[in-house]
């Protein structure tokens, strides 16, 4: 059986679905007992109900687990903590490989959330786990939390520059990657960057929205104090605030995209395309 991790995210349902396909079993931790049902319909055999920051709960979730897809709860300060005391029931119970759902371009110290994703990597080189490191781009999924905007005002809203180029990736090649290498042998020790095969300026994006959708889309940059009043109104921390924050910046300055060479060899098919996400979400 295969342990998910925040499971019961956009990401952890993707995988279990995956997973689901290649009729793995799956047990998913998620956080609420709410959750379960929705983990279940998706594919997975059973429901560990628990804090990760709890070590209890975490031995509880690993006993009798072949392998692990680790997701940390998204944006989290103690990161690397977590992962640790993940780590250390993993390898207490005899799991037998770790995978560890990491972001492209950890490497990078002006994002913090990145930064603390190459310190939980460097802490797999000396857990005396059999790891694999998935680090995928940002998601093409994002898009969809402005859908709505898109098709009732013809406005694709964003927090940094039109011109800011990103590489986006489609959250399901991602959870097909990962069931992949749960399900598969010889991925053991591999780091893979999972990036998509366009590199879009979001003008382009909205662009290609107005073209799938047949109707005026454009791409409109929201100040980002005025981003952050509203995360602040919908509950987002003043440590996620933060921490977007300062990935919006580095995006507008540097862009975000990475080479789909690796994602098309693991999928033995080429990654899809914006435009093709576009128009699957679009039904059209």
């Amino acid at each position: 059986m295969i342990l998910v991790t925040g499971a019961a995210g956009k990401t952890g349902q993707a995988v279990i679905r995956a997973l689901a396909q290649r009729g793995a079993a799956v047990r998913a931790l998620v956080r609420r007992p709410a959750q379960g049902e929705t983990v279940r319909r998706l594919g997975a055999q059973d429901v560990a109900v628990g804090d990760m920051r709890r070590r209890a709960d975490v031995a509880a979730a690993v006993q009798g687990m072949r392998a692990i897809y680790h997701i940390c709860p998204n944006m989290a300060p103690d990161e690397v903590a977590i992962a640790g005391g993940l780590m250390d029931a993993a390898r207490r119970a005899g799991v037998t490989h770790f995978v560890y759902h990491s972001v492209l371009h950890p490497q990078v110290e002006a994002m913090p959330h990145h930064w603390r994703k190459m310190r939980v990597e460097e802490c797999l080189f000396t857990a005396g786990l059999s790891y694999t490191i998935l680090q995928p781009a940002a998601y093409m999924q994002n898009v969809l939390a402005g859908w709505e905007t898109i098709l009732r005002r013809g406005v694709y809203c964003i927090p940094y520059s039109a011109e800011t180029r990103l590489g986006m990736v489609d959250l399901a090649d991602v959870a097909e990657v990962a069931a992949r290498v749960l399900t598969e042998a010889g991925h053991e020790g591999a780091i893979y960057e999972l990036a998509g095969p366009d590199v879009l300026t979001q003008a382009e994006v909205a662009a290609c929205l107005q073209q799938v959708l047949g109707r005026p889309v454009r791409a409109e940059t929201i100040p980002r104090d005025e981003w952050a009043s509203q995360a602040r109104a919908a509950g987002l921390s003043a440590y996620a605030i933060d921490t977007l924050l300062q990935m919006f910046h580095y995006y507008e300055q540097f862009g975000f995209w990475g080479n789909p060479r690796v994602l098309t060899c693991l999928l033995e098919r080429p990654p899809t395309s914006f435009e093709a996400f576009a128009r699957r979400t679009a039904g059209t």
